[in-house]
């Protein structure tokens, strides 16, 4: 059975198509992209009308935590899938730091096989850069490459080490797979709660500066000439570690960065009330850090967008402010968050979509993210008019720990395809 998506507005940035375009798939693969009506409508195809809608490539997310193995009351790599698709997700990048850790390769062929038997996405696995994330020793990053890892972070805490960073670096140009970077000096943000500022002071928790983050910045950019490695900055949070990606990148470095809906949207004023919803790491910063987030979102410095998806159950969040634990879930945010910044004109709606889609694949090489001739029809199907407020019950991750609960939004996801089969339908 052929598939036609007709009617709806295409936006392909990989291609360079944004108009009225109709879509047919083919087992699993995109076969036609003509103007609207031009395509034959034979009994043998099943329609999808996307009158009103945008059609765009599977929105791809390379930084959640699906907590499988070994938090499985968090999140599963099954019910990670399905908030995936609900937000519009058709590939995800699950990081490490799990019980056990994706440090080798049977972590990672487990991954991998749970993901085939319950995930209704593309679910890639990212492997450790330290073994059991202690910072002492790499892993086998070879090892991992070869069992199906696409990248290499110990991301939740910093590789510390400047010694083991550069050898990191070194073997990521030789396995040609980006080094994940969670950025921050941990003797600058020990004991911290939240970003260093007056709010922090108001709220009597110890804060957490943002030199933190540009100095790991600063340092890691300092390894690439030597190197030639490819730097990946994570969940970027602080205004001036975006002007050493710009500059880094005048140059010619090859480094990249990706930005968390939460740090475009939220300051550290959502922390006032000990809303440990608000908790995050790196944490929500100042307005003039968001302010040059967006610039950089505007000026091209940052590539793509991710949610850094972190699912807690309520026994994780409903402690002290200062004992709760970090993060909060984004899958099912992501889209509406992000036409924000095109409400704000901050960035286009092909920009927005590109950052959701081609970027994310381009900087790690798989081949996906366009809605070309011969590609995997992976597709959203999007409502950008529909208004709505975000009601963290209704998520379909097993965790329901936003900051957006009540908050008005546009942008609906109608329809998520992964290889040519629906896997979610807002009725």
């Amino acid at each position: 059975m052929r598939t036609l998506i007709k009617n709806g507005h295409l936006i392909d940035p990989g291609n360079k198509k944004n108009g009225e375009f109709d879509l047919l798939i083919n087992k699993g693969k995109i076969e036609a992209v003509e103007p609207r009506g031009k395509i034959n409508e034979t009994s043998d195809i099943e329609i999808i009308d996307a009158n009103g809608a945008i059609v765009s490539p599977g929105f791809c997310d390379m930084h959640v935590h699906f907590r499988e193995p070994g938090h499985e009351y968090k999140e599963t790599i099954e019910t990670g899938s399905q908030s995936a698709a609900a937000g519009g997700f058709t590939t995800v990048a699950v990081m490490p730091n799990t019980e056990p850790v994706n440090d080798n390769r049977s972590i990672t062929e487990l991954i991998i096989s749970q993901a085939k038997e319950t995930a209704i996405v593309n679910v890639l696995p990212i492997g450790a850069i330290t073994k059991g994330l202690k910072g002492e020793t790499l892993s086998d990053m070879g090892e991992l490459k070869a069992a199906g890892c696409i990248g290499y972070s110990d991301d939740g805490r910093p590789v510390s080490d400047s010694e083991l960073m550069r050898r990191a670096l070194e073997y990521s140009k030789m396995f040609d797979l980006p080094c994940i970077q969670h950025s921050e000096v941990l003797e600058l943000t020990r004991g911290g709660s939240m970003n260093e500022g007056i709010v922090s002071t108001e709220l009597g928790l110890k804060g957490m500066p943002t030199e933190a983050e540009d100095i790991m910045v600063h340092r890691d950019i300092s390894l690439l000439p030597k190197t030639g490695g490819r730097l990946h900055v994570a969940h970027i949070s602080s205004g001036g570690a975006v002007d050493l990606v710009r500059q880094a990148k005048a140059k010619g470095l090859p480094v990249t960065c990706e930005v968390a809906p939460h740090h475009f949207t939220l300051t550290h004023e959502a922390c006032r009330g000990y809303d440990t919803n608000a908790k995050m790491s790196p944490p929500l910063r100042a307005e003039p850090d968001i302010e040059m987030i967006k610039e950089g979102m505007r000026d091209g410095t940052i590539d793509f967008i991710a949610t850094d998806h972190a699912p807690h159950d309520l026994v994780d969040k409903q402690v002290e402010f200062s004992k709760a634990c970090f993060g909060i879930v984004g899958l099912e945010t992501a889209l509406p968050l992000t036409l924000k910044m095109v409400d704000e004109k901050i960035i286009s709606l092909e920009k927005a979509i590109d950052m959701l889609t081609f970027q994310p694949n381009r900087i790690f090489r798989l081949d996906k993210g366009t809605l070309g001739i011969g590609k995997v029809a992976d597709i959203t199907i999007f409502d950008e008019k529909t208004k709505y407020s975000i009601d963290p019950s209704k998520f379909k991750s097993r965790s329901k720990n936003s900051p957006y609960k009540g908050w008005k939004v546009r942008g609906k996801i109608l329809r998520t395809i992964v290889n040519g089969k629906t896997v979610f339908k807002n009725n």
